[in-house]
Parts: C-alpha cells; sequence; structure tokens
C-alpha cells in the first residue's frame, strides 16, 4: 500500500498515525502540496480532486479524503467504537472536525506558517470561528476523557491532527486546559510527539 501525504498536512499526518497504530505496512510518499506535486498528471490520475492524503491498496484502487481513509483502515479495529450511538457521536465530531474545526485552526495555521501572514492580520471570523472551535471541544472534554467517552477513537485522531499545532496559527490552548491534556493524552495514546 502507498500512502501519498505531504509530512506538513495535519491532515495526512493522520492517516499515517492510523496505519502505525493499527500495524498497517505501508510506503509514505512525501507529496508536497507547496511545491505542486498533488497537481502533476500522474498524480491528477489517481486522484483527480488533486489532495493529499491519498491511498493506492496493493490491488490498485485508490482512496482519498482523509476521515475516509481512516475509516477504512480502522474497520472492525477499537477506534471504531462498537456501539451503534457512540459510533455515531464519532461520526459526529469527524465531520465536525472537517467543517467547523480543520478549515479554521487549519486555515490560519496555514497562512501564518507558511504563507508568512502575521497572526494580528488573520480574518476575525477565522480567529473567532477556530476559537469557537476549541472551546466546544473544552466543554466536551470537561466530561469524558476522550471525545467519544473513556477510550480513544478516530474522532480523536482526526481532531488531535490539527488541534495539537493550533499555537502555530495564533491560537493559544492555555486557556483551554481540558484541551491541553487532552491532546497529551492522545499523543500518548498513538505514540506521536
Amino acid at each position: 500500500m502507498k500512502i501519498y501525504g505531504d509530512s506538513i498536512s495535519g491532515n495526512c499526518l493522520k492517516v499515517k498515525w492510523t496505519a502505525d497504530f493499527l500495524g498497517l505496512k505501508y510506503a509514505w510518499i512525501e507529496t508536497s502540496v507547496l511545491k505542486g506535486e498533488s497537481r502533476t498528471a500522474d498524480f491528477l490520475a489517481m486522484n483527480p480532486a488533486g489532495q493529499v492524503p491519498a491511498v493506492v491498496f496493493d490491488d490498485g484502487r485508490a482512496l482519498a479524503q482523509s476521515n475516509a481513509i481512516i475509516l477504512h483502515f480502522a474497520e472492525g479495529s477499537d477506534l471504531i467504537p462498537a456501539d451503534a450511538y457512540a459510533r455515531a457521536k464519532m461520526f459526529e465530531w469527524m465531520f465536525w472536525e472537517q467543517y467547523s474545526h480543520e478549515p479554521y485552526v487549519a486555515v490560519a495555521r496555514f497562512q501564518v506558517l507558511y504563507l508568512g501572514k502575521p497572526v494580528a492580520d488573520l480574518e476575525p471570523r477565522l480567529v473567532e470561528r477556530g476559537n469557537g472551535a476549541l472551546q466546544r471541544m473544552e466543554l466536551a472534554l470537561g466530561q469524558t476523557p476522550f471525545l467519544v467517552g473513556e477510550a480513544l477513537s478516530l474522532a480523536d485522531v482526526a481532531l488531535v491532527a490539527y488541534t495539537r499545532v493550533a499555537h502555530e496559527g495564533g491560537f493559544s490552548l492555555d486557556p483551554y486546559p481540558q484541551v491541553k491534556a487532552w491532546v497529551a493524552r492522545v499523543e500518548a495514546a498513538l505514540g506521536i510527539r
């Protein structure tokens, strides 16, 4: 199996972390977004969306979108709750991550860290929504150690990717002590630093 990913991308890293956690064998193909490597003719033939991460399985089938990939990888594992309601809550967090967290926290990080934009020049709505996302997580993590209760799930893998580096986009985690503690728990559980 080949995983095409950019090591600067939280979306790509969550695919790598899930594969590593589950002991899957793969070849990591570093694919730089900043250099346009996901827009080459060969890459677009494999993934017409021109985005990383993307996976090509041994049988030649390809799969894109980070959360779809990690769901496929984790099928039948403890990273997906057996209980139907808990599993639905995991999906709820994963869908929310792509719609209400990543577009703010990750976009701010990209603009600051890779485009050199001063934090003070970020669009106020971006900052407001990013802090709102972190606050929602803070409230949830005040109730349980992980996003879906007592055990690590794909919801945690999906959301830790950009939360752990939120400071790189100007978001301090100091006002969110539950989130900070959760980041440390998830990093320890996944064996990442």
